[in-house]
């Protein structure tokens, strides 16, 4: 029986990697501290929701007994230094060690472009810096290990081009920091199919993939994408106003300070210092037999829905 483990499985990118694997004939365990939170594809068949603490050894050594194989897609992007090392680095280790304990070698994990496992001291955020302790650490752990290093993510659910059309359907300006970022922004289904494609093939074992759509855009040119694309002002958005430096710095401390997670964090900020767009030297989606899907031609058909 193909059995696979998914850490993350209820997030954005884990619903859709679920969906694509019940579909090539896997059965799923999702792990979750809240059953509720997993409601998105407890409904999918041949998927297990177990209720577990993934970051506590024992438990995680647990839910691998009896897998092939185990993905992981547990990330985030605010916190202090400890939450970024306890999510990115110290669940590495427990994983790394929970796999040769029960024996479960295949491992895939999501990284993310502008992670340097060999000099994770040069990285420019908390973020960056703690991805790309993780991924050496397992990189050193002898697993049948594939790694996926995307740029920033969209699709349906997202909350990245959804939140930039949400802002500007709310207000007549939109003051924004890091505008002159650069990204490559890649499509959740494309991220999907990409880790069902190396589940699935032995040859990916030892190789990392850079996933990246066919275009290059500013923060800017994105959010204006956003706003075209969900009809806002008749489809022209509204006025950018790309903020200076020490101005996108007290914007991010003041969305620190407001209560839920924040739009945008100074890491955030500092994570943008480095262009999250393909180097060039790893091979991407097109080494999978997978067609990079547009932004401009994806994200209008989900920006413009109702909402």
């Amino acid at each position: 029986m193909k059995k696979v483990l998914v850490l993350g499985g209820s997030g954005f990118v884990g619903r859709h990697l679920c969906e694509q694997l019940v579909r090539a004939g896997w059965h799923i365990t999702v792990a979750t501290r809240t059953e509720s939170h997993a409601a998105p594809v407890q409904h999918l068949p041949g998927l297990t929701v177990l209720k577990a603490d993934i970051h506590d050894p024992t438990s995680l050594q647990g839910l691998l007994s009896g897998h092939t194989a185990v993905i992981n897609l547990v990330a985030i992007l605010h916190g202090n230094q400890q939450r970024f090392e306890q999510t990115h680095v110290e669940l590495l280790g427990h994983l790394a060690s929970a796999c040769q304990a029960s024996g479960v070698r295949r491992v895939l994990h999501v990284s993310a472009l502008g992670v340097n496992p060999h000099k994770p001291e040069a990285a420019p955020s908390l973020y960056l810096a703690s991805k790309s302790r993780g991924e050496a650490l397992l990189q050193k752990a002898g697993l049948q290990l594939t790694v996926l290093r995307p740029s920033v993510i969209y699709g349906a659910d997202d909350r990245f081009l959804n939140l930039f059309a949400k802002l500007q359907r709310i207000f007549p300006v939109l003051p924004l920091a890091g505008a002159k970022a650069r990204f490559q922004p890649v499509w959740v289904e494309d991220v999907a199919r990409a880790l069902v494609v190396c589940l699935e093939n032995p040859q990916t074992i030892g190789k990392t993939y850079e996933l990246y759509g066919p275009e290059i855009l500013t923060l800017a040119e994105l959010a204006q994408l956003a706003a075209q694309g969900a009809g806002v002002n008749h489809g022209k958005g509204r006025p950018i106003i790309a903020l200076p430096a020490p101005l996108a710095r007290l914007q991010a401390r003041l969305m620190e300070l407001a209560p839920g997670e924040p739009l945008m964090s100074r890491d955030n900020l500092d994570s943008m210092r480095a262009a999250n767009i393909a180097s060039g030297n790893l091979p991407g989606l097109d080494a999978l037999g997978i067609e990079a899907a547009s932004i401009r031609a994806i994200a209008p058909s989900y920006l413009a829905r109702p909402h």
